[in-house]
C-alpha cells in the first residue's frame, strides 16, 4: 500500500486547517486513445495502441495536490450515472480526496472528453451539460482550508457577491489564500475585469500567452512585472522557455529553463505545475526551489499519457532525483541539472520506499525513466511499463 510523505508535516499545528486545499469546478470522465498512426478518414476506422480513463478537468488539479502529500478536497458535480461513479470512486478511493463538499445529481449526466494523441498531439471532444446548481449552493459550508486554487474568468468576478463565487469569497475571509489561473478566452477581449480580481488573491499563474494578452504587453517578463504590481505571487510560465516569478512578500525574483524531455501529452502539465508551486509556497520554501520543483513536476507529467493519470507522486520524485543523481557528470549539462536540484536531497531524504506513485492505470508508452536523452538520465533496467487499460463504466442510455 502507497504511504503518504508530507510535505507540510513539520509546519503542522493542532489549530491548523484540516484541509490544506480546497478546488472547486468540472469534473469530466477522460477517455483517451493513444498510438494511432494517423487519424481516421471518412467511412474508416483506426486501432489505438493504448486506451484509458481517468477523471478530468478539475480533477487534474485535484490529483496533482493530492499526489503531492497535501490534503486536498474538491467540491463538484458528478451525475448519478457509471461515469460518475467511476470518476467518485477514482478521486476518493485511490486518490484519497475528500468529496465531502461534492454532490452527486440524479439524472444528470456526467461530462464526457474524448482526447486522441496523434503523433504528439492532441484533439478532443466533449459533451457535457450546465450543473444542476451553483457551486455555492452545492459546496454550503466551505471547509476551513490553508488555500484555494481556482480560474478567474470576468463573469464570475471574486469579491463581488457573484453566486458562483460567494464560496471562494467565504474560504479567502476564513484566512484561505487564493491561487488562480486563467484560461483561454475564446472572445479574444481579454477582459481588464480579470485582472481587477487579482486583489482578492495571494497567486496568479498565467501561460505567457495570456499573461501578455491581459497586460497588454510583448513579452513574458513585461507581463510578469505588470502582474507582480497586483498581485504578491506572479508567476508566468513559458513552455519550452520555462517560467519566471516574482514574490513581492519576499522581494525573491526568480528565473528556470524548461527541463529537455520528451513531451508526449501536455494535458493536465500547468495544473501540475499549479500543484508544485502552492506545495512549496504553503511549506515556505526559496521562489527558486518552488519554481524549480514545480518545473520538474510539470516535466514528470508531460512524459506519460493521460492527464490526471500522469501527475507524479513523491515516489516518482525520488526516483528521479536518484537517476540524476548517478547520472555521470561528464558534461555541463548534467552538473547543471545536479546543481540545480540540490535542494531536493534534504527532501527526498524522508520520503518512504512505498510514497505515493502515478496511478497504476496509468497508460504511458514512454515514462520519464524512459526518455531517452532527456534531463532525466540514463534509462533504468527496468522494462518499459507496458499499457494499462483501465475498465470504462458502462454507457448509459
Amino acid at each position: 500500500m502507497d504511504q503518504t510523505y508530507d510535505p507540510l508535516a513539520s509546519l503542522r499545528r493542532a489549530d491548523d486547517p484540516e484541509i490544506d486545499v480546497f478546488v472547486q469546478g468540472t469534473v469530466f470522465l477522460d477517455i483517451i486513445f493513444t498510438g494511432l498512426q494517423a487519424m481516421p478518414k471518412s467511412g474508416t476506422e483506426v486501432w489505438a495502441d493504448g486506451m484509458g480513463s481517468c477523471p478530468g478537468g478539475i480533477a487534474n488539479l485535484g490529483v496533482a495536490a493530492a499526489r503531492l502529500g497535501l490534503h486536498t478536497s474538491l467540491g463538484a458535480a458528478f451525475g448519478d450515472d457509471d461515469y460518475g461513479e467511476f470518476c467518485w470512486r477514482s478521486l476518493e478511493e485511490q486518490e484519497g480526496i475528500d468529496l465531502s463538499r461534492s454532490r452527486r445529481y440524479p439524472h444528470w449526466h456526467t461530462p464526457v472528453t474524448v482526447s486522441v494523441s496523434v503523433h504528439g498531439d492532441r484533439r478532443m471532444i466533449t459533451h457535457g451539460h450546465t450543473a444542476p446548481e451553483s457551486a455555492t449552493d452545492m459546496i454550503g459550508s466551505v471547509p476551513r482550508a490553508r488555500s484555494v486554487l481556482l480560474d478567474l474568468d470576468a463573469e464570475r468576478p471574486l469579491g463581488q457577491g457573484h453566486p458562483e463565487r460567494e464560496w471562494a469569497d467565504r474560504a479567502a475571509a476564513g484566512g484561505a489564500l487564493l491561487f488562480a489561473d486563467v484560461g483561454w478566452d475564446p472572445s479574444g477581449e481579454w477582459s481588464p475585469d480579470v485582472l481587477a480580481q487579482l486583489e482578492e488573491c495571494h497567486a496568479f499563474m498565467p501561460n505567457a500567452v495570456e499573461a501578455m494578452a491581459y497586460t497588454r504587453t510583448d513579452s513574458a517578463h513585461d507581463a510578469l512585472y505588470a502582474l507582480a504590481d497586483l498581485v504578491p505571487l506572479a508567476v508566468v510560465t513559458n513552455g519550452r522557455d520555462g517560467a519566471v516569478a516574482i514574490d513581492s512578500g519576499t522581494g525573491e525574483e526568480a528565473v528556470v529553463p524548461a527541463l529537455r524531455v520528451e513531451a508526449i501529452d501536455p494535458t493536465g502539465a500547468g495544473d501540475v505545475f499549479d500543484a508544485g508551486m502552492l506545495v512549496g509556497t504553503l511549506a515556505g520554501w526559496p521562489l527558486l526551489d518552488r519554481m524549480n520543483f514545480a518545473t520538474l513536476c510539470s516535466s514528470l507529467a508531460v512524459q506519460e499519457f493521460g492527464g490526471s493519470l500522469a501527475a507524479p507522486g513523491w515516489g516518482d520524485i525520488a526516483d528521479w532525483w536518484q537517476r540524476v543523481r548517478r547520472q555521470p557528470t561528464s558534461n555541463a549539462a548534467a552538473r547543471s541539472v545536479q546543481r540545480r536540484f540540490a535542494f531536493l536531497d534534504d527532501l527526498v531524504a524522508d520520503v518512504p520506499v512505498g510514497a505515493v506513485r502515478r496511478a497504476a492505470a496509468t497508460i504511458a508508452k514512454l515514462s520519464d525513466a524512459q526518455a531517452a536523452g532527456s534531463d532525466a538520465g540514463p534509462p533504468t533496467t527496468s522494462p518499459p511499463a507496458a499499457p494499462v487499460t483501465t475498465p470504462l463504466p458502462k454507457e448509459t442510455p
